[in-house]
């Protein structure tokens, strides 16, 4: 089985990414759908974050307050790492289960979509990495909409992630998402059939 690292900063436009590869047949695992699975309430991670962040990233049923986890972890470098620590090894684990059970199946390729990849270190599980990159202006107009939040908080949010130019030094395939989905869908449909070439 072939397994390809997705990912690339907040509002880049990662699930357009996965759409398109979606319509040659490759199915992705959303790491972000994932995070939300492990930190239910009761679950072992969220005791680890209430533990680190206070009982005030907690809404009056005892849920994650998502929004609230966000504005104390990307208000700094080491609330980042520190979300980043804990809620890591729970999403792999549950990735590397759903991995087993694809390639059982006889999948021969999937897709980790994780904005995370490289601060994870999944990456080196990885047969290819593909990063999606935006401009500035565009992944801040895609984060307000999408979350509801500032344009400040968007900003900060996008200043505590890695910056383009990592993603083009690191990654085998860059996916340029300043436009619209039927470009995206092109870039893919280039990545695709290099990729399976190999397999």
């Amino acid at each position: 089985m072939k397994i390809i690292g997705l990912t690339g900063g907040s509002g880049a436009g990662k699930g357009e990414a996965c759409k398109a590869f979606l319509s040659f047949g490759i199915k992705s695992i959303d790491t972000d759908k994932i995070a939300r699975e492990v930190t239910k309430k009761s679950s072992e991670c969220l005791r680890e974050l209430v533990e680190n962040f206070s009982g005030d990233i907690l809404d009056n049923n005892g849920e994650l307050d998502r929004k609230k986890l966000a504005e104390i972890a990307f208000s700094s470098k080491v609330n980042h790492d520190m979300l980043n620590k804990i809620t890591h090894k729970y999403i792999l684990s549950e990735c590397e289960s759903i991995i087993i059970e694809a390639e059982s199946g006889g999948i021969n390729a999937i897709i980790i979509d994780a904005p995370m990849l490289f601060e994870s270190g999944f990456d080196k599980k990885c047969d290819f990495i593909i990063s999606v990159i935006s401009d500035l202006e565009k992944r801040t107009e895609r984060i307000i909409k999408r979350d509801g939040i500032t344009k400040e908080q968007a900003e900060t949010r996008i200043k505590n992630q890695k910056s383009n130019e990592f993603f083009v030094e690191n990654s085998d395939y860059i996916i340029y998402n300043n436009s619209d989905y039927n470009n995206v869908y092109v870039q893919v449909l280039k990545i695709y059939n290099f990729i399976f070439n190999y397999i």
